[in-house]
């Protein structure tokens, strides 16, 4: 049974950092892209970063990039989203997920994303 579970959300004051990891079970996260996508209230789910198998192909949201940075450890069947300079815009429910379909090529879209983890919230506030 695919599981994803996402941790290390929280709040966090403008300008400071989080760290979030997504750990797989059920299968093994080496031959998938994943991605990072994130909910804010009242908006639309949107791509924040993917990154492919063997991590050599990246893809960040323009509003993201240079902050946060997407990395990759298989050894560990896990996922995360270093995420520093926090803005009050980066509040939202944060998702991995994986396709079913493995290999590269895959669009960092939801759309093209089968399993979702439960998300983690994140809130940068004063």
């Amino acid at each position: 049974q695919v599981q994803l579970v996402e941790s290390g959300g929280g709040l966090v004051q403008p300008g400071g950092s989080l760290r979030l990891s997504c750990a797989a079970s059920g299968f093994t996260l080496d031959s998938y892209t994943i991605g990072w996508f994130r909910r804010a209230p009242g908006k639309e789910r949107e791509a924040v970063s993917c990154i492919s198998l063997r991590g050599d192909d990246l893809y960040y949201a323009v509003s993201v990039k240079g902050r946060f940075t997407i990395s990759r450890d298989d050894a560990k069947n896990s996922v995360y989203l270093q995420m520093n300079s926090l803005k009050p815009e980066d509040t939202a429910v944060y998702y991995c997920a994986v396709p079913k379909r493995g290999g590269r090529g895959i669009a960092c879209h939801d759309s093209a994303y089968d399993y979702w983890g439960q998300g983690t919230q994140v809130t940068v506030s004063s």
